[in-house]
């Protein structure tokens, strides 16, 4: 072989190696930065191919906020609350100011930590921007592993039975 084709293979082979490694490092990182959406029945009970989030996993949970579980302590932001979807409740601990649109009965999303089987601490929580919204992710869950949702007219308006 003349030393001009071994130049070329050596270039060629670096360059591979050089894409590859490249490809691997991004795909890491990429799985150490994924968070895995759970309703609170999925987090507590798995998911229907029986996997469970380990404590201290990066997740997010979304529900609806349990009427009269919003606990905030006078002293700090940090604010505690049940969610819920048609199964468990979840304990979720925020240490923060809320968004605007969080309120009991409402449906959010929180990004957060796996504490314990049934607490989040959380560093970020979305909350709904209507009252017929419901984040597409919450939706899905519960519509693909529970029964549907049927509000009254009522609920729709924001009103209590």
């Amino acid at each position: 072989m003349n030393p001009r084709r071994k130049k070329r293979l050596a270039l060629a082979l670096a360059l591979v190696i050089g894409v590859g490694t490249a490809i691997g490092l991004m795909l890491y990182a990429l799985t150490q930065n994924i968070d895995l959406f759970y309703t609170p029945t999925e987090l507590v009970e798995g998911k229907a191919d029986g996997s469970k989030p380990s404590v201290g996993q990066r997740l997010r949970i979304g529900g609806m906020v349990v009427k009269g579980s919003v606990k905030r302590d006078p002293q700090s932001l940090k604010v505690s609350f049940k969610v819920k979807d048609v199964g468990p409740e979840v304990t979720v601990t925020y240490d923060g100011i809320l968004p605007d649109l969080f309120r009991e009965g409402q449906g959010i999303v929180a990004q957060g930590e796996l504490v314990n089987a049934t607490t989040v601490k959380a560093h970020e929580v979305l909350a709904k921007h209507d009252e017929e919204y419901m984040p597409p992710e919450v939706a899905e869950a519960m519509k693909k592993s529970h029964k549907p949702l049927n509000y009254t007219e009522e609920q729709k308006k924001g009103t209590d039975l």
